[in-house]
């Protein structure tokens, strides 16, 4: 890693924890200029090690449309969770772009990723209401992000991507069965760690 890469780390870091004290003290612009901060770190950690090519790009356009996803989630209203969603969404797609030419996808994976999204919409599915169809849409593409994303050889995208899988479990959570802090402990540093682990493997052309 090069020396450089240590400043939006400390970006992520620092941005992250004050995001938590903030939101652990309800104090929601020092919550959201510190999530902005946090995000911001790891966009600039993609554009220091970037390196030219489809695999860069695609990564890159990912983290933007997961920093837009981040800015909206903070407002707390139905139309910005459903925007975000959809940013989230678009970044899905776009890592699955990345990884699809490298990746060599296991069918026993497939298998069980499947199961596994049949067990979440499952234990959701009462608490959704009009959202059912826009969930399990969202699951299918995730699902098949990560399926794509542990068929591929580096280990940053094998583990970024399964991250950013576990955290959006703490999101569904706290969105729609029990909402609380506890959520977000947990949840936030699992998707830092994955977005800092994707950016990291823009290094590679």
């Amino acid at each position: 890693m090069a020396s450089a890469s240590w400043a939006p780390l400390l970006l992520v870091a620092v941005g992250l924890g004050g995001h938590l004290w903030a939101d652990a003290r309800h104090r929601p612009l020092a919550r959201a200029v510190l999530k902005a901060l946090a995000t911001a770190g790891f966009l600039l950690l993609a554009a220091l090690n970037l390196a030219p090519g489809r695999y860069g790009a695609l990564v890159a356009a990912g983290l933007l449309a997961s920093a837009i996803g981040d800015l909206l989630l903070l407002h707390g209203a139905r139309s910005a969770f459903l925007a975000g969603v959809g940013a989230f969404l678009l970044a899905h797609l776009a890592y699955a772009a990345a990884f699809l030419p490298r990746s060599r996808p296991s069918a026993l994976v497939a298998a069980v990723l499947a199961a596994a999204a049949a067990l979440i919409v499952r234990a959701l599915w009462s608490h959704l209401g009009d959202l059912r169809v826009p969930v399990l849409v969202y699951a299918f593409t995730i699902s098949a992000m990560l399926l794509l994303a542990l068929g591929v050889a580096s280990p940053l995208v094998r583990l970024g991507a399964l991250l950013f899988y576990l955290s959006d479990l703490a999101v569904a959570r706290d969105r729609f069965v029990a909402p609380g802090l506890a959520n977000r402990v947990i949840g936030l540093p699992l998707y830092y760690a994955a977005q800092v682990l994707l950016a990291l493997s823009t290094a590679t052309a």
